[in-house]
């Protein structure tokens, strides 16, 4: 999944589409958000860059395309934080950091995962590094 920093209309539509066990359709994402007063070709327009942005897929169903997440919300949110940790120019010095600030509960959650082995997605462009 290609991460980019999504918009503020992006993450409205993304959450819609999280919302949802099964693929949708422009009109119903549009339907959804309703309450915005956005133009249908603006959702359409939406959901086609969040498709070339590798965050959405998309597949014909007759004459409408229906939509679904790439990935779900946490593996969007682990790759922001990978691409955050990119940007530094010490990683352990910003893991250390982000470790100081998180709650005990999530500091255990961390251990545990570290404990059992497992990897962030993406994990390996960095030579194994997490």
């Amino acid at each position: 999944m290609d991460v980019a920093r999504l918009g503020e209309l992006e993450r409205a539509v993304m959450e819609v589409l999280w919302a949802r066990d099964e693929p949708v359709s422009v009109r119903a994402v549009h339907a959804a958000l309703g309450d915005r007063g956005l133009a249908y070709t603006t959702v359409m327009t939406v959901l086609t860059r969040l498709a070339g942005k590798g965050v959405v897929q998309r597949s014909r169903q007759g004459r409408a395309w229906l939509y679904r997440p790439a990935a779900g919300r946490e593996a969007y949110v682990a790759e922001l934080m990978l691409e955050a940790l990119e940007l530094s120019g010490d990683r352990g010095s910003a893991l250390v950091h982000f470790a100081n600030s998180v709650t005990s509960d999530e500091a255990d959650a961390l251990r545990q995962a570290l404990l059992r082995g497992v990897r962030a997605p993406g994990a390996e462009r960095q030579g194994g590094q997490t």
